[in-house]
């Protein structure tokens, strides 16, 4: 039986780094094995922040990618900031610098004069590049990879040309994203942008968001036809992993983006009183990955933690994973916002696959708290509970145990099994 064929946009696509792109990369990686033959179209000379090369191991031989060159706003913003041309663009909106005075003006340009984001400007040329392509080169339906949300649109605009039955998949919202309100809108930018989301609800056939919170949300403001996608991981990445823990240390660790509104003081006066009471004879060590904004590191300081603490900056995914392998305690912030019961960061599919403690701090009703009762990983601690924080820590330096973990409930997050959700929504709107 002959496969069918979808088209997906996407920003993200190796060299780029990071969490985001992963989400689009396994499923173009594992799709073929449920009928769908996937041409690409991404941009030709996008701006990543990060790089990871290890990413284009999971391409797929004789995959069809179509490209279009892009024009981003990120050259002249490094420029007016003060920032190097080749220095990463950390995300300004959650992790700030001291140093950066027009970061503040940055955020207000990109929220009010590209919508729905920065790359804004390849919404046209695409629509158009696309919608002619498919004349000469059918294909059965079209899958979005949003944020960004210019690929939404663009996947939308197509589909309203063309005829061609549309899945949207949302990462994060877009209005309702935590971060929406920090880029001081106008009303008329709001309305364009709240525009345009209405415009890709109303075309788009079906509908995928990463939780079960943000889908009810999703669906309070006319969306229709959701299901939920979790990020997932893939078992692919920890073969011949091993743990390494080095028994003279207990390690708790966070990789990722720990931005302003993931800070926590009860934490750290945990962390600090955890280090005052150690009786053992392990060094307590929080080791930091990727971005991480000042008031943590300031927080490092003002709680004498500094012998207690490494910074390892923004590191390769593989080491990223053998970090979390070799962790007692794998640290989940949430973000202390008004959709918090919704976030479930993208490295948590990963700490739940390491088989090691997660200690969330967040809601107790939230969805990464309900996944932790079922799989077994971990707990979550709300951020005012200070003394919860400590005895979970406490317990995990001083009477380690192995986790009673359902590695079946683990196992149905793996991108394998979420991908064949996906080809199955596929061939739901395509018959």
């Amino acid at each position: 039986m002959a496969s069918k064929k979808v088209l997906i946009v996407s920003y993200s696509w190796p060299p780029c780094g990071g969490i985001n792109v992963l989400r689009i990369l396994k499923i173009v990686k594992y799709i073929r094995n449920f009928g769908w033959e996937p041409i690409v179209y991404i941009p030709e000379n996008a701006d990543y922040p990060y790089l990871d090369e290890n990413n284009f191991k999971d391409i797929p031989e004789n995959l069809t990618i179509l490209k279009k060159p892009i024009i981003e706003p990120f050259g002249l913003f490094k420029k007016i900031t003060g920032r190097k041309k080749d220095e990463p663009l950390n995300n300004v909106i959650h992790v700030r610098e001291k140093k950066r005075m027009f970061d503040n003006l940055g955020i207000f340009v990109r929220g009010n004069f590209f919508i729905p984001d920065a790359r804004a400007l390849w919404v046209r040329p695409s629509v158009k590049y696309l919608t002619n392509y498919l004349k000469e080169n059918p294909v059965d339906a079209i899958f979005s990879d949003g944020p960004p949300h210019t690929n939404t649109l663009i996947a939308c605009k197509v589909s309203k040309n063309t005829g061609i039955p549309v899945l949207t998949d949302y990462q994060d919202p877009w209005t309702q994203v935590d971060y929406y309100a920090e880029f001081n809108m106008s009303a008329v930018a709001d309305y364009i942008h709240k525009k345009q989301e209405q415009f890709c609800f109303q075309n788009a056939d079906k509908i995928c968001i990463s939780s079960p919170a943000t889908k009810i949300d999703l669906e309070a403001i006319g969306a229709s036809n959701v299901e939920v996608l979790p990020y997932g991981f893939d078992n692919a990445d920890f073969e011949g992993m091993e743990s390494n823990k080095n028994p003279k240390e207990f390690i708790i660790s966070h990789a990722g983006l720990f931005g302003r509104d993931r800070y926590s003081e009860n934490f750290f006066l945990a962390l600090q009183k955890l280090v005052k009471e150690n009786k053992t004879d392990r060094k307590i060590v929080l080791k930091l990955a990727g971005q991480v904004d000042y008031m943590i590191k300031e927080a490092i300081e003002k709680f004498g933690l500094t012998a207690n603490f490494e910074f390892l900056g923004t590191i390769p995914r593989k080491d990223s994973i053998q970090l979390m392998l070799d962790t007692d305690v794998l640290l989940l912030p949430l973000n202390q916002t008004g959709n918090t019961h919704g976030r479930i960061p993208g490295k948590f599919y990963e700490n739940m696959r390491t088989y090691n403690q997660i200690l969330a701090l967040g809601p107790t009703d939230s969805d990464v708290s309900n996944m932790l009762k079922e799989t077994g990983t971990g707990k979550c601690v709300d951020y005012p509970n200070m003394e919860g924080m400590f005895n979970f820590m406490n317990e995990a330096l001083t009477n380690p145990k192995n986790l009673q973990v359902n590695k079946d409930a683990v196992d149905s997050y793996s991108n394998y099994n979420l991908t064949k959700k996906v080809a199955g929504w596929l061939d739901e709107i395509s018959k």
